[in-house]
């Protein structure tokens, strides 16, 4: 079994509430330095065999990101 790996973020120019959240919480935990947090998805496709890359790509492309707001990567692992 082959295990391909869908990362998903927010594009640059999108506003990441969650992750400006994270950065403001950060300082009062004692953590100094970021100035930046972006927040996104991990999603773990099984395959049985080889991995399929192309078909990872089809399955983010129209079921795990939206397109218009997200980015994506598929890797396998």
């Amino acid at each position: 079994m082959a295990r391909v790996v869908v990362d998903v973020m927010l594009k640059p120019e999108i506003l990441d509430p969650a992750g400006q959240a994270v950065a403001r919480a950060l300082p009062s935990l004692g953590v100094a330095g970021v100035t930046s947090v972006r927040i996104g998805k991990r999603i773990e496709i099984t395959f049985d065999g080889e991995p399929d890359l192309d078909r990872a790509r089809e399955i983010a492309d129209r079921l795990l990101a939206n397109p218009v707001i997200e980015d994506f990567t598929v890797q396998a692992e």
